[in-house]
Formats: structure tokens, C-alpha cells, sequence
């Protein structure tokens, strides 16, 4: 904010912040050595800052007219691909680290549930930490989202579009264990309208304070990459996929308006993953009596 944002803007009336003002802000934080994706992270600080201010609550530019060359769009779009999605072996190791950590038992199991059901269910943080009791049936197998907490203002309300209202059904082996999970976790609470996470004072939890006080030294300590929630939302709807869910199913799981979003959440599959998706095909193949080299 005050390296980028308030020495460059602080003196700059909000009617003269257009597109054309942020394409020449652009250009010099490329000259100072900013990578572009540090570049529209900055400006999308900038939009919400704006947003509150406008009567509209609209920012005054987007970020679809920025001027970046299309090398540096295919550049971004390759590296986007290499996003940190943590698999569900991955969660367990780190839901079971959380043990280790240097604090009291109630938050110990607290977050180790957080990072299980964020990678069981692919739920966006805010949707997450909006979750209530009366959401979740453990009967049906099913959690619904209708809520979303914002972690700007950390109050709750509307999700983040028409495709993020769902119900989520959790069939598969690593949704069944999560559930388990989550009625022990649960056991004992009765208010129906009670957050399944919440702090101390009983409000939704913060993105920040998880990260930094949880995931991020977790994740020191097993030498994984550092990142933020939404790597085990990656990690699941890559999970969903190379299982064979149906597009139109994962979507509705997820949440996304578009199949493109989708897909993009997928990046580029390790190649241990590959390994085991053609071991896959060989065995299914052996069983019919073929081979992958004969169906190919």
C-alpha cells in the first residue's frame, strides 16, 4: 500500500483514475523491476479501495483494459498453470502437523478440520468460514452453500456469484472421511445457526491469521510450497477430475461460472499424477483383456 499505492495515488484526485492513467502507472512498475502478476495484485488492492469510496461501489477502471503485451499474457497464463495445488495426502500431512504446533488443543483441532474439509469439499475461504451447523447433512452427505464470509470487511453475506449458491456432495472416500471428521469435531454443538469455525468472540475466522499462524508454518516445517487457501481448492477440483467426474458436475461442484475456470483450475498435472492416471489405464485395460498400446 504505501510503497505502490499511497506514493503514487495519495495526491491524485479519484476522477482522474482512469485506464489510461493505470496504463502509464503499469509501464513504470515494469520499469522498476514488478512482475505482472505483483502488477495487477497491487491494482486489485487499488479496485477495492476505490470501490468503497464510489457511490457505485464500482472501481473506475478494469482490469481488462490493462496494456500488457501478449507475450507476457501467454508468459502469466504458462506460469498460472504451475499454481500450488496440495493433494489430499498432502492435507493429511499437514492437518497432522497442526498437532504439532505450540498451542492449545481446541485450536489444534480447529484448524486441522479446516484444512481437511477446504480440501474435501474445494469450498472458497470465505464460503468456508460462512459454513453453519444447519448446512451440513451428515445424513444426505451433502454441504450447502448459500453464505460468504468477506474477508475485507469479515462480515458475512452473499456469495461470490449465482454459480457459488450449491449444494456440495461429498461421495467420494476423502468426503466420507472429512464428514466423519467433522461430526466428532461438531459433537456436543446444537446451535443450528452456529458457525461450524468461528474465533473466540464467535465471528468468522481470518484468511490472514490461518495463514500466518497456521498453513504458512506448517508448511515450512514439511517443505511444501508456501501458498494460501485456495491451493487445496485447487487440490480438489484437480482431485474430482483425474477421477473421472463429469465437467458439467465438477463445475457445479465448484462453484464456477464458466467451464473455463474450471479447466484453468486443473494447471499442469505432476507427473507423478500422469504416471498414475496411465497405470490406471493399463490395469482397467489388462482386466478387459487389451493394452494401452493396442487401444492406441
Amino acid at each position: 500500500m504505501k510503497c505502490h499505492l499511497e506514493a503514487d495515488w495519495n495526491d491524485i484526485p479519484v476522477e482522474h483514475i482512469d485506464i489510461d492513467a493505470v496504463n502509464e502507472w503499469i509501464w513504470k512498475k515494469r520499469h522498476e523491476g514488478l512482475s505482472w502478476v505483483t502488477i495487477k495484485n497491487i491494482l486489485r488492492t487499488m479496485q477495492r479501495v476505490l470501490s468503497c469510496s464510489s457511490k457505485e461501489k464500482k472501481p473506475p477502471f478494469s482490469q481488462e483494459g490493462l496494456a500488457i503485451p501478449e507475450r507476457d499474457k501467454l508468459q502469466m497464463k504458462i506460469e498460472g498453470r504451475g499454481a500450488v495445488s496440495f493433494s489430499w495426502v498432502q492435507t493429511k500431512q499437514i492437518a497432522d502437523h497442526v498437532y504439532k504446533l505450540d498451542v492449545d488443543s481446541a485450536r489444534k483441532e480447529r484448524y486441522a478440520m479446516v484444512f481437511v474439509l477446504v480440501a474435501a469439499t474445494g469450498l472458497r475461504c470465505g464460503e468456508l468460514f460462512a459454513l453453519r451447523l444447519n448446512d451440513v447433512d451428515f445424513k444426505a452427505g451433502t454441504i450447502r452453500v448459500d453464505e460468504s464470509a468477506d474477508q475485507r470487511t469479515y462480515k458475512i453475506g452473499p456469495c461470490k456469484n449465482a454459480a457459488a449458491y450449491r449444494t456440495v456432495l461429498l461421495a467420494d472416500s476423502q468426503g466420507k472421511e472429512a464428514l466423519s471428521m467433522l461430526k466428532r469435531f461438531l459433537k456436543g454443538n446444537q446451535n443450528p445457526s452456529a458457525l461450524v469455525f468461528c474465533s473466540k468472540r464467535g465471528s468468522p475466522l481470518r484468511e490472514t491469521n490461518v495463514l500466518h499462524e497456521f498453513l504458512h508454518p506448517v508448511l515450512k516445517a514439511l517443505g511444501l510450497p508456501q501458498a494460501g487457501m485456495h491451493a487445496f481448492r485447487h487440490g480438489c477440483n484437480r482431485r474430482w477430475e483425474l477421477a473421472g467426474m463429469n465437467p458439467a458436475v465438477l463445475r457445479q461442484q465448484m462453484g464456477h461460472s464458466s467451464a473455463v475456470m474450471t479447466a484453468r483450475y486443473t494447471g499442469e498435472i505432476p507427473l507423478e499424477q500422469v504416471r498414475t492416471a496411465f497405470s490406471s489405464m493399463e490395469l482397467e485395460n489388462m482386466e478387459n483383456g487389451g493394452s494401452v498400446l493396442a487401444v492406441a
